[in-house]
């Protein structure tokens, strides 16, 4: 069902983008139906006998249809449970003013949650519903004002603090209340456009990461080229009634972007992709050539280009870092007078500085990225407000990987990025960058040393 699954999505995506036609579950059942009655009228006896031999072949089918309809609503049943008994927080991270910390620093943080506990047997995941955590890294404006957060389970709170104050020692990290809930955020009161990102190119390719810009290595200020900054200064300058959110939700990388298994019968993974693609490569670079003696074609010897070498070297090097199930999401909200519309072009291109043409890069897809607004779109905007009411409610779930909130959302496009990459996008500014905006904390705060007299 995967791969028809796929190539649908596929020729709906084709035909959107070149018609503006989209495609509808109604709209299609419908034709379908028609094509049926019309098909009877023309051909009654064929028509008939191909219903008749569909019914005595129902014992066979129908079961296995229907049992797998009711093991799939059973497992949507039992993990809405285990989402719902969960309690979560938001946490904020206020920097220190005078971080000098490099991106390394968070992508040590971040190794330390890739973890997956509660999945490990089919009782739990069945029978419980149990899943493993995922978080949300968020960076939002507030009427540009800039905050950073960490959206966890209450009880991953202790370790995801004491992994910040290890990498990040005069940061200031508190429970702050749910921003998303603060304003009504609905379509009466704000003007909202929102999307999901995406790769442009295979998973395993990397993103321009932070080693790229040389962040690997402690800079003068001067010097430094954080791509991060143009992100935080485009979220500082919204003005007076506009809000901008971007959340990263990620978990452990464990496959189900495939939905299939690799030779040795274990669940495909972006490493499996990744060994294909260097074999494909590797291939391309072998010039076959003509034996004298036997007439045979034989295949040449590996010759790549600086490009290709590079190529392999760059997928060896992310895939050998842990990797995540990665989805990201944007929303602007602003009230009525204070749209925009020049911050939906910034919108789409928030990841420019990240992408890499010869390799990967992220893109804007999904949510109110559907409409092109051709004249024939019939509905158009009654669309686009339920689309801007599911966004509001999957940003404010932090949910992407399941049920209801998976909406739009297909198995191809979660992302896989590795510790590298994901650091690279999400990580605390140093000093080096100097938002207005951004809020820092005067000084570190920290216990008094205990040997002082008494």
């Amino acid at each position: 069902m995967l791969p028809f699954f796929e190539w649908v999505t596929d020729l709906r995506d084709t035909i959107t983008g070149t018609f503006g036609l989209r495609f509808h579950p109604w709209p299609i059942f419908i034709l379908g139906l028609a094509l049926l009655v019309v098909s009877y009228l023309f051909m009654p006896d064929a028509v008939s006998l191909a219903f008749s031999i569909a019914l005595f072949l129902a014992p066979l089918w129908l079961p296995f249809l229907l049992v797998n309809a009711a093991l799939m609503l059973w497992l949507i049943l039992k993990q809405g449970e285990f989402i719902s008994s969960q309690k979560y927080l938001l946490l904020e991270i206020k920097p220190p003013r005078n971080l000098v910390k490099t991106p390394l620093a968070m992508e040590a943080f971040l190794s330390t949650l890739h973890i997956g506990p509660g999945e490990s047997t089919w009782y739990v995941r069945w029978m419980k519903g149990a899943l493993r955590p995922w978080w949300s890294l968020e960076i939002a404006s507030f009427e540009g004002q800039v905050h950073f957060f960490i959206w966890t389970r209450a009880n991953f709170r202790r370790m995801i603090e004491t992994q910040i104050y290890a990498q990040y020692p005069g940061a200031q990290i508190v429970e702050a209340p749910d921003y998303t809930r603060l304003i009504s955020g609905t379509i009466e009161d704000f003007g909202i456009w929102g999307c999901d990102f995406k790769h442009t190119n295979a998973t395993p390719l990397p993103i321009k990461t932070y080693i790229e810009y040389g962040l690997d290595q402690v800079q003068k200020e001067p010097e430094q080229v954080d791509p991060l900054a143009n992100l935080i200064e485009f979220m500082g300058s919204v003005g007076k009634g506009e809000y901008l959110w971007l959340q990263m939700i990620f978990r452990q990388h464990k496959g189900e972007r495939y939905g299939k298994l690799n030779e040795k019968g274990k669940a495909y993974t972006w490493t499996d992709e990744a060994k294909e693609m260097i074999d494909k490569i590797r291939k391309e670079t072998r010039e076959p050539y003509v034996d004298p003696m036997t007439g045979k074609e034989m295949p040449g010897f590996p010759s790549p280009t600086k490009g290709q070498a590079e190529k392999i070297a760059a997928i060896e090097r992310n895939v050998s870092k842990q990797g995540f199930d990665v989805g990201i999401r944007c929303i602007y909200l602003a009230k009525k007078d204070s749209f925009n519309p020049i911050v939906i072009t910034q919108m789409n291109g928030l990841f420019n500085p990240f992408n890499s043409l010869g390799w990967n890069g992220i893109g804007a897809a999904e949510w109110l990225r559907h409409f092109d607004d051709y004249p024939w779109e019939i509905g158009v905007e009654k669309k686009k407000d339920l689309y801007r009411r599911k966004l509001v409610e999957a940003f404010r779930r932090r949910q992407f990987f399941h049920e209801p909130f998976s909406f739009g959302v297909a198995p191809k496009d979660i992302m896989v990025m590795s510790t590298e990459e994901l650091a690279t996008v999400y990580h605390i500014p140093s000093r080096a960058v100097e938002t207005p905006g951004l809020t820092r904390i005067q000084s570190a705060t920290s216990e008094a040393p205990p040997n002082l007299p008494t």
